[in-house]
């Protein structure tokens, strides 16, 4: 066993055995950490070989169902990664128009070289949308939001991004019992951070809802669905 692994497991032994405190991370190294995992598996994101990553893939059908039910002609993918749904949207609706954010450098790439029509990709922050205000008309975030140090920051960027009627699509994994949820913010996420994922809190109702309240945004619907997977649908008014 490599000395680096010999370290990981002494501290999931502290974590788990002797019960020591998680560690806090400042805002910066969460980030750092989330651009190095997501550098790594960039490549691979899309393939039948992207293992923890595949199951993002399933909540592709409900966002799309949902976006189904309006019309737009603006949309902001934040966390975008290599757009797979930016990819299934331009296909479906090829006449509006698409931006892919994402902190991830290697994954902005991957998505620059699909050609997408009528879309652009930037690397930059969900937590301080580099745009201006009233841009968008829809936005959707899709199993990224847990790796955002600043939740308020994200909402705040939403409600001065989203045009007035227009909505944010949230998509991210939770649960109902309290006690799952601690476990794993005590737990789970302590021993995915010591692996190298970003991960910062499960998300909650709790949190998404007391976030749109000071951001200004009204939440429509916030469902709790198969899979442990949190639907949300926010409305700029």
């Amino acid at each position: 066993m490599a000395f680096d692994q010999y370290i990981v497991m002494y501290q999931i032994l502290k974590l788990v055995v002797f019960k020591e405190e998680r560690k806090s991370m400042t805002n910066e190294e969460y980030k750092k950490l989330s651009v190095k995992e997501f550098t790594q598996v960039a490549e691979r994101y899309e393939s039948d070989h992207a293992g923890i990553y595949e199951m993002c893939k399933k909540d592709y059908p409900e966002i799309l169902e949902e976006l189904e039910k309006e019309s737009f002609s603006d949309l902001l993918d934040a966390g975008c990664g290599p757009a797979p749904m930016i990819s299934l949207l331009a296909e479906k609706y090829p006449d509006r128009h698409y931006t892919g954010l994402d902190l991830t450098p290697a994954m902005i790439e991957q998505a620059k070289a699909k050609h997408i029509a009528n879309a652009e990709f930037v690397v930059g922050d969900c937590e301080n949308f580099p745009f201006e205000e009233n841009s968008f008309d829809a936005i959707i975030c899709s199993n990224s939001f847990h790796h955002y140090p600043d939740p308020q920051g994200f909402f705040d960027s939403v409600k001065r991004c989203l045009r007035p009627g227009g909505r944010l699509i949230l998509r991210d994994v939770t649960s109902e019992n309290k006690l799952l949820v601690w476990l794993m913010d005590h737990i789970e996420l302590p021993l995915a951070n010591l692996c190298g994922h970003g991960d910062v809190r499960t998300t909650t109702k709790e949190t998404v809802t007391e976030c749109c309240r000071k951001a200004g945004l009204n939440v429509e619907k916030i469902e709790i669905r198969k899979g442990m997977r949190m639907h949300c649908v926010v409305r700029k008014s």
